[in-house]
């Protein structure tokens, strides 16, 4: 019953953040215009359908890409901050914590110094996701010890990724051109503007797969989270679903990180928040998760375009904003019960 009632509840949310999305803004949009767009697009005449063609053009080229790619953007960094904390058994892991969105930046902005760009968008999000494997790597053999991970290593261990990272965006940015150094500050911040059709095509197949696989693995998470040697015991090959899970994260936050920037505690917070609200069962988890990361999403990127009159935010700072004392919280939480902080 309660996931039914949770279920409803991001439905009902993730439909009054599209309508919400598609019509605020500069240009105002009325609901039957929305509506009446639709309806046109899928063949079905109609009299709502707007006659000003800056209207549909508004609709059909900034606003309903710009949607999607909030939708599928948030669906892939929480499902890839719920698989992360699986495969850690760790809480506090996330790809924008422990410099997996960093990892996927730089390689980003390597392809952007080098002029891949000019090969298409293809080539920045395949560096991107490599740059993000390899920072997952990194923080996968680096911060685990005795078969587990010590939160203090973890963090440490995203702390220096994120300085290494930091540096080489820094470069990248001394290195670059006046329109390559554009785009990589634009990494830097994080942001849905400008997303394109072709665009959103790629970041939802790819978050589309990656989350079947997280799902498809979530009775596998259930066993590893009865401890590793009790899940090797039931016949599960630790170190094979781990790695598989790390190609996961890398391929979710690097498409993620190559279309729109460095969104950092979409992964954090939602997978805790679902978790506080149907228990830790993978499945249901990830699925769940999923749905709240891309009603976050809508929600940042239509405040990031409408709190400021005539400017608009980075989605990054905003999200941020959220994350930063979610996490100091769960720090706090995490030091109470090992005795750390009175």
């Amino acid at each position: 019953m309660k996931r039914v009632v949770v279920g409803l509840s991001l439905a009902a949310l993730l439909i009054a953040g599209i309508l919400g999305s598609a019509l605020l803004g500069q240009l105002p949009v009325q609901p039957t215009e929305v509506i009446g767009s639709l309806l046109r697009a899928v063949g079905i005449p109609n009299d709502w359908a707007p006659d000003d063609p800056i209207i549909e053009s508004a609709l059909w080229i900034v606003r309903f890409p710009r949607i999607l790619m909030a939708i599928v953007v948030g669906a892939a960094l929480a499902a890839a901050g719920a698989v992360m904390q699986a495969i850690f058994g760790n809480p506090l892991a996330e790809p924008g914590v422990v410099g997996v969105s960093s990892g996927a930046a730089l390689g980003a902005a390597t392809a952007i110094v080098l002029g891949l760009s000019a090969f298409g968008d293809y080539a920045i999000a395949l560096f991107a996701f490599v740059g993000g494997l390899l920072a997952t790597l990194l923080v996968y053999f680096v911060s685990r010890a005795n078969g587990r991970t010590e939160v203090v290593t973890l963090l440490l261990t995203g702390i220096a990724v994120n300085a290494f990272a930091s540096a080489g965006l820094a470069f990248a940015l001394f290195a670059a051109s006046t329109a390559s150094r554009e785009q990589i500050i634009f990494w830097q911040l994080g942001s849905l503007n400008g997303a394109l059709w072709n665009e959103v095509l790629v970041v939802a197949v790819v978050a589309v797969i990656g989350v079947a696989v997280a799902v498809l693995l979530g009775r596998r998470y259930d066993l590893l989270s009865l401890g590793e040697r009790n899940a090797r015991h039931l016949g599960l090959d630790v170190e094979r679903l781990r790695l598989v899970s790390i190609v996961v994260v890398a391929l979710l936050t690097g498409v993620a990180v190559a279309f729109v920037g460095i969104i950092a505690f979409v992964g954090l917070v939602v997978p805790h928040v679902v978790r506080m609200l149907l228990g830790p069962q993978h499945r249901s988890l990830i699925v769940y998760s999923a749905f709240g990361g891309a009603v976050l999403m809508l929600a940042a990127d239509l405040l990031a375009r409408t709190i400021v009159p005539g400017a608009e935010l980075p989605i990054g700072m905003l999200t941020s904003l959220v994350g930063g004392p979610f996490f100091f919280f769960l720090l706090w939480r995490q030091r109470r019960r090992s005795g750390g902080w009175a």
